[in-house]
């Protein structure tokens, strides 16, 4: 579990163009921002995603609301998550289905979804301008959809989370 920030100040990444030449890039320089909390399952892709305008205890309680609510009647997840203040904050309310493991400080390549948001930023959400916070929105919501399954064990694989079979 992670959450992102996407804005007009957004990434520049690298593009295709004939050798010899320069391609230009829009690059922003407002304030807007939306965020985007998500957790993924890396062994089935399974995933809930929020998007909020704001990164905060009460979202982070809504975002793990929903995603006790998406857990079968009989699953408990373990959710690996960062050490953010609001992720360890007293107000924060965390349903009985879920337990909270954090991850050391400083250290998120261990967090499988952080290869997400470089995933989300080269594909979808880079070298572009937003007209304003709506089309921001909606951009990140488009980003989001075509991310099946499939390719969500791909870009969050962990194989440290992998169990061994057999054994």
């Amino acid at each position: 579990m992670d959450e992102a920030r996407f804005g007009q100040q957004g990434t520049m990444t690298r593009m295709w163009a004939r050798k010899g030449s320069r391609p230009t890039a829009v690059k922003q320089t407002r304030y807007e921002w939306v965020y985007l909390y998500a957790a993924v399952e890396p062994a089935t892709g399974a995933s809930v995603a929020l998007q909020a305008p704001n990164i905060n205890t009460g979202t982070m309680s809504v975002f793990l609301e929903m995603l006790g609510r998406e857990l079968g009647e009989n699953d408990h997840a373990i959710l690996i998550m960062d050490q953010a203040g609001w992720h360890k904050a007293r107000k924060l309310v965390v349903p009985d289905t879920i337990t909270i493991l954090y991850l050391p400080p400083y250290s998120p390549e261990l967090n499988p979804v952080e290869r997400l948001w470089a995933y989300l930023r080269s594909h979808y959400l880079s070298n572009r301008a937003y007209d304003g916070y709506d089309h921001l929105l909606d951009a990140t919501a488009k980003a989001w959809q075509p991310l099946t399954p499939e390719i969500l064990q791909s870009v969050c694989a962990c194989p440290y989370l992998e169990r061994e079979i057999g054994r």
